[in-house]
């Protein structure tokens, strides 16, 4: 029997895959920068350099990206932004699938009355849009913390995972390899942990992927309409709201955050399009 680890050939089907290079590629250089990139620069997130000779100063040598109305360089904020935006998204997502899993598993493989109970549940609280609920929690409890905001983001995404996550298992449990666990004896937490929980991990994985961009461009526009990341907090939705205002006279605090919004939402779109090739299980086994 070969010992080379399962994920391997999913990993090398990625890797094969133009799509995901150029996702990954995408990716791996915004996380690099957001946790290296500060340290290099000569200023902090929320210095004021000189709020006289340096307001909106144009992009320069001295500062790639410009400042902003407050004597900021924009390139370091960018940065710090890249830090709050990703970790917010990421930490959300993984709450958020978490949560998702949980209830999906527990759903289809209990059955019966108890699933068609947590099913009427989960369709009330797909019923509430998800922006019009977050808008209304944050314009409540405002300014919200940033822990605060990726508890709010991910206890509200999980419910179309959670779904996903059900259909999967009501599928997997009538499988073979599930009434063998149970006739050896197995407890209910065993199998759906160590045989049902695996089955399901790929559609959760690309559900995952394709959420974090969502998720960061979520968290940009409700920092845009003011009810997320606040001052003197660096995020790219923040960082772009502070800048619309004076638009007409400092275009590029808005442009490269809106670059790198577009970028990240984009890198992370392909790499979940990518994912979901890859592992198609007809392109596994073929």
């Amino acid at each position: 029997m070969s010992s080379e680890p399962r994920f391997a050939p999913v990993v090398r089907r990625l890797l094969r895959h133009p799509s995901a290079r150029w996702g990954l590629a995408v990716i791996a250089l915004l996380v690099v920068a957001a946790i290296v990139g500060p340290f290099f620069s000569s200023y902090s997130c929320v210095e004021q350099l000189d709020i006289v000779n340096l307001k909106n100063a144009p992009p320069s040598w001295s500062h790639p990206f410009g400042t902003d109305q407050y004597s900021r360089d924009v390139l370091t904020r960018v940065l710090c932004g890249a830090r709050i935006s990703l970790a917010v998204a990421t930490l959300a997502v993984l709450l958020s699938m978490t949560l998702g899993t949980a209830y999906g598993l527990v759903a289809g493989y209990v059955g019966g009355r108890t699933d068609n109970a947590m099913m009427r549940i989960l369709d009330g609280c797909l019923s509430i849009p998800r922006v019009l609920l977050l808008i209304a929690v944050l314009t409540l409890w405002h300014p919200v913390p940033i822990t605060g905001l990726i508890v709010l983001l991910g206890a509200t995404g999980w419910f179309g995972v959670s779904r996903l996550v059900r259909a999967e298992t009501m599928s997997a449990k009538q499988l073979d390899y599930v009434a063998a666990a149970r006739a050896i004896g197995a407890s209910d937490i065993r199998i759906l942990w160590r045989h049902l929980l695996p089955n399901v991990a790929s559609p959760v994985v690309v559900s995952a992927t394709l959420a974090v961009g969502n998720v960061i461009a979520l968290e940009a526009g409700l920092s845009y309409l003011g009810v997320g990341a606040m001052a003197p907090t660096a995020s790219w939705g923040s960082i772009f709201f502070e800048g619309v205002e004076f638009f007409a006279g400092n275009w590029w605090v808005v442009l490269f955050p809106g670059i790198a919004i577009v970028a990240t939402v984009l890198a992370f779109n392909v790499l979940g399009d990518a994912l979901r090739d890859v592992l198609d299980p007809r392109q596994l086994h073929g």
